[in-house]
């Protein structure tokens, strides 16, 4: 049989860990605190993040990695992006030798600029063939309660990707695609959460559908720009891991980076919306590293500048709104 560690509680993490336990892996979930383990063991939930929500009785939890991670076969990362390095490092020393290494996350780290499957390699020191990613439109409250979903899993290995495939696929909820285009897939993710902070500035200013789909639309614009620039398949951006999370991203209301928009831009502090946030909004943090990774490739990004210019440098919601608007026009062309 195989066994998957899983590695962080929070919603996505734990619920990926109970479509692997349904789909009849071996699966341990790894988290940091005592108490929040104790539950899911003895009671099968997690209430801080899936309330309501009854887990496998087949799925474990420990506090301890090496417990996890004795025997896996994969390797799942589901931390918040900025924290994976340090994570991954204290971790290290008890991975399995032939254990592949799944990103959950949808980030590029602040200061590198390298996105997770970068991040990975170079601290667990493994090879492209033993790092895939899942990325895709994937809610967590939406899965964890068995509405159909599609993700993306992506390889560079193509054998690899299709194993990861099999052990996630649940039929009739969850249903993976593989790809073999792991720079498109995570840059899509990473990139529309800093979209949706966008989308969610104008919505909590009172603006319609009109905004919200013209930001979408060269959202994705930009998305494909910066994927070209380093190589990505531009086929990737119109399926699951591109235009797919991107519209579920920015349009639920389960979405914590269109949540966090929404408070920004009817009006509160960045400080007061991160006390309001329980969870992590990845575009807050990324942004900065999207914009930093988009002015390395020469990469024109004006939506993702204005976010960085709201969320870190004082702009206002209306002033960004303005210095969009007042850009000079030009043609519409794919990806330009």
């Amino acid at each position: 049989m195989t066994k998957v560690a899983v590695f962080g509680t929070g919603s996505w993490g734990t619920t990926f860990a109970m479509i692997l336990a349904e789909a009849g892996s071996r699966t341990v979930l790894w988290g940091r605190r005592p108490e929040l383990v104790a539950a899911i063991e003895r009671s099968h939930t997690n209430l801080d993040y899936l309330p309501g929500v009854a887990l496998p009785p087949s799925l474990r939890a420990t506090t301890d990695p090496a417990e996890a991670l004795d025997g896996a076969d994969f390797v799942v990362l589901a931390v918040p992006s900025q924290s994976l390095r340090p994570n991954l490092a204290a971790w290290r020393e008890h991975i399995p030798r032939d254990a592949v290494l799944v990103s959950l996350m949808k980030g590029i780290e602040l200061g590198t600029t390298k996105r997770m499957s970068e991040v990975i390699r170079e601290v667990a020191g493994v090879s492209e063939d033993r790092v895939a990613v899942v990325s895709g439109p994937n809610l967590a409250k939406e899965i964890a309660q068995r509405q159909p979903a599609a993700t993306v899993v992506a390889s560079a290995d193509e054998g690899v990707a299709a194993r990861l495939q099999d052990v996630c696929h649940l039929p009739p909820w969850f249903r993976p695609y593989t790809n073999t285009d792991v720079v498109g897939v995570e840059l899509g993710g990473a990139v529309k959460n800093v979209i949706a902070l966008a989308v969610g500035v104008a919505a909590g200013m009172g603006m319609g559908d009109n905004v919200g789909a013209m930001l979408m639309t060269r959202g994705l614009a930009e998305i494909s720009r910066l994927g070209a620039a380093l190589g990505a398949d531009p086929h990737t951006f119109a399926g699951l891991a591109g235009m797919g999370d991107l519209v579920a991203t920015c349009t639920s209301p389960l979405s914590r980076n269109r949540t966090f928009g929404e408070n920004l831009g009817r009006g509160m502090t960045l400080a007061e919306v991160i006390a309001a946030t329980k969870q992590t909004a990845e575009g807050v943090k990324s942004c900065e590293s999207v914009l930093e990774l988009a002015r390395k490739h020469d990469v024109e990004m004006p939506i993702t500048e204005v976010v960085v210019g709201v969320v870190h440098d004082g702009m206002s919601p209306s002033e960004a709104g303005m210095l969009l608007m007042s850009r000079s026009p030009k043609p519409e062309r794919y990806g330009v």
